[in-house]
């Protein structure tokens, strides 16, 4: 079977603070079948259903990637596309450095 790729991957959470990066429709498939059966919504038939018939060349690979990210955001598992910056300011201490 042909593994067709998605023009940009999706970032989904799978734990505290760790990120799984699914780029394929096989990515899609596996991130699919692992998902805890408890945490499905209806969104989750819907993509699943799109990854089969993505796979079987009746829908784009972006439809189905569209149908993930669906889920994923009702599922509360995508990652966040900006990561929070964090600034920090240099305090004059002792000799050298910055002043306040």
């Amino acid at each position: 079977m042909h593994d067709r790729m998605f023009f940009t991957p999706v970032a989904v959470t799978v734990g505290a603070g760790h990120k799984r990066i699914i780029a394929s429709l096989f990515d899609m498939h596996e991130f699919l079948t692992e998902f805890p059966p408890s945490r499905r919504r209806l969104s989750y038939g819907a993509a699943v259903k799109a990854c089969e018939a993505a796979r079987a060349g009746d829908i784009s690979t972006e439809a189905a990637r569209d149908a993930l990210i669906t889920f994923a955001v009702t599922a509360g598992v995508l990652w966040p596309a900006a990561q929070p910056a964090i600034s920090v300011k240099p305090v004059a201490r002792g000799f050298g450095g910055y002043a306040a």
